[in-house]
């Protein structure tokens, strides 16, 4: 089975073809730095990291570039009201993202680019538009004719006929399916913009958010790109308008594939700030466990399926991570050397499954199903005393291979807890239990490892030693 995606743009599954064999060129819109991101924001950013890890799985060679929105109505009203540069604010705010990133385990792009380390790039990009009639100016500010691209409103399914067009006289980014209007490209500027403005040969102003993504696309990966990522909610007007200016500019098509994940309610409910239901990742992120069980909860779920976020779902996630982790535990500890079941045969047919399904338009939650049945049976086997070291091995390369994609199994620095925390009598059991391991003393190792479970203490071996950590309720 080919891989396929489910392509906005045409609203069905398609093959994937790249368009240099072997080779991803992939953008997805990043974050607008003006506050804390939220947890449906890394909802996008655990999709887009999906995404590149599976076609790096399938063998794809991946380029990958997220902007950085740094210039933008909502930055300008935050520099205004907290007296801060444009900068000081910014970098703050790309910093925490960039490290809540890493929390999840999410592989960085290759590129990050900032809007505003672009500003001439952008300006030829507006000047060819309105040279080519693309565009026109009014007021200091420069805007999109959407009459002259005949194609608009194909990618958000509007009916354009009937609909407002011309420039409004209101500059704001962000607009609604029944406010369609001709967009702007530059933005003259305002006294309300303070010290936010360039000096170029469009005149004193700035960007337009929607320019800002055209631009350093086609700057990075070329004038047409394999795939471009994003909310449902950007479908419009954000991207919308990036076809806009961005076909008009080339005449080409600007994007093969487009791919949009479905919102994070909390309680069934749209997050929002006015319901008091908005969730940054330090809201429900206070251990290295919560960080491991979020992603779950997200690389196993439909990126266009509507996920329900909140405290019980977590805690499933969080249960289903143990589990896995403890699994994970018994196979390093099996011990029988020989006269195993042959696992061959179960490890090829959830490999074959979990490729099915990922295939499928990255259909994570039957893949994982198909992982969970997987690790019922050999559990079976485990408790029967049927797997031996060499099927272990076998069981314990799938899951890492499948962890290519999911990349759920990591640590971080918090989870070395410092040993002075646990009591003398415990530390010795850990250290007895490492001998024992080393003398090849298996039934002394396992009975230790339940006396520390009594205690609330799980072990994890690892190739650099054996990590503790503390069970939580």
């Amino acid at each position: 089975m080919p891989l396929v995606f489910y392509n906005t743009l045409s609203r069905s599954k398609e093959e994937f073809k790249p368009i240099r064999e072997g080779e991803v060129s992939f953008y997805s819109c990043g974050p607008t730095v003006h506050d804390y991101a939220h947890i449906g924001n890394f909802r996008a950013a655990l999709t887009f990291d999906l995404i590149k890890r599976y076609l790096k799985y399938r063998g794809y060679a991946v380029r990958h570039v997220m902007n950085i929105t740094d210039v933008e109505d909502k930055i300008i009203t935050k520099v205004k009201d907290q007296g801060l540069s444009l900068s000081e604010l910014t970098t703050r705010y790309a910093e925490i993202f960039l490290d809540q990133q890493r929390l999840l385990n999410i592989e960085p792009a290759d590129e990050y680019p900032k809007a505003t380390d672009h500003i001439p790039e952008m300006v030829e990009l507006i000047q060819g538009l309105v040279e080519d009639g693309y565009a026109y100016k009014r007021d200091d500010s420069v805007y999109f004719s959407i009459d002259r691209f005949p194609d608009y409103g194909k990618l958000a399914n509007l009916d354009v006929e009937g609909m407002q067009s011309g420039a409004s006289g209101v500059d704001t980014d962000e607009y609604y399916k029944d406010n369609v209007r001709d967009f702007a490209l530059w933005k003259g500027w305002k006294e309300e913009d303070g010290e936010v403005f360039w000096n170029t040969d469009l005149g004193k102003g700035r960007p337009g958010w929607h320019l800002e993504c055209s631009c350093l696309s086609m700057k990075y990966l070329g004038e047409t790109i394999d795939i471009h990522a994003g909310g449902i909610d950007l479908i419009f007007p954000h991207h919308q308008n990036e076809i806009a200016q961005s076909e008009a500019a080339t005449g080409k098509r600007f994007v093969n594939y487009w791919l949009h994940n479905a919102f994070l309610n909390i309680n069934d409910e749209k997050m929002s700030k006015s319901l008091n239901n908005f969730y940054t990742l330090s809201d429900i992120v206070q251990q290295p466990d919560d960080a491991r069980a979020f992603r779950w909860l997200i690389v196993s779920s439909h990126y266009r399926t509507t996920l329900n976020f909140s405290e019980e779902v977590l805690t499933g996630a969080k249960s289903t991570m143990r589990r896995l982790n403890n699994f994970r535990a018994r196979l390093v500890d099996i011990s029988i050397e020989s006269g195993g079941e042959d696992v061959a045969p179960l490890v090829e047919q959830a490999h074959n499954a979990f490729v099915e399904h990922m295939d499928d338009d990255l259909n994570s939650p039957r893949a994982v199903a198909a992982l969970f049945d997987f690790v019922n049976a050999v559990e079976v086997l485990v408790g029967d005393d049927r797997l031996d070291t060499t099927g272990a091995a076998a069981v314990l390369a799938l899951l890492d291979d499948v962890d290519r994609v999911l990349g759920v199994f990591y640590t971080l620095p918090e989870d070395e807890t410092p040993e002075e925390s646990l009591s003398d009598d415990l530390l010795s059991l850990i250290q007895e239990r490492e001998q024992a391991r080393k003398d090849r003393n298996f039934a002394r190792s396992d009975e230790i490892r339940d006396q520390l479970l009594a205690h609330g203490i799980t072990l994890e071996d690892t190739p650099d030693g054996t990590l503790w950590h503390r069970q939580q309720e």
